[in-house]
């Protein structure tokens, strides 16, 4: 039993941070919007620059949301069928 309320801790703690993640993720994409608009009316290096920076951190963003994901699943294929995992 106490397996299981760890299990079931510890996924509810990965949902929390993966909501986390996808709310940042949200806040990135809003944000680097605005700047495609501001560059496509007014390109300036300094905005492309943030850009970019943007891009990059949303990118690493989507790769650690994947992976939590992919964890999370994993963690309900194991709860669901534990002599298969």
């Amino acid at each position: 039993m106490i397996d299981n309320e760890n299990s079931a801790n510890e996924g509810a703690e990965l949902d929390v941070r993966l909501a986390q993640l996808e709310a940042k993720e949200r806040e990135l994409s809003a944000l680097r919007r605005k700047l495609h608009d501001r560059l496509a009316s007014f390109p300036n290096d300094a905005t492309a620059e943030r850009e970019r920076q943007l891009s990059k951190q949303r990118r690493e963003l989507h790769a650690e949301i994947d992976a939590l994901r992919a964890q999370r699943s994993a963690m309900r294929l194991e709860r669901a069928d534990p002599d298969e995992a």
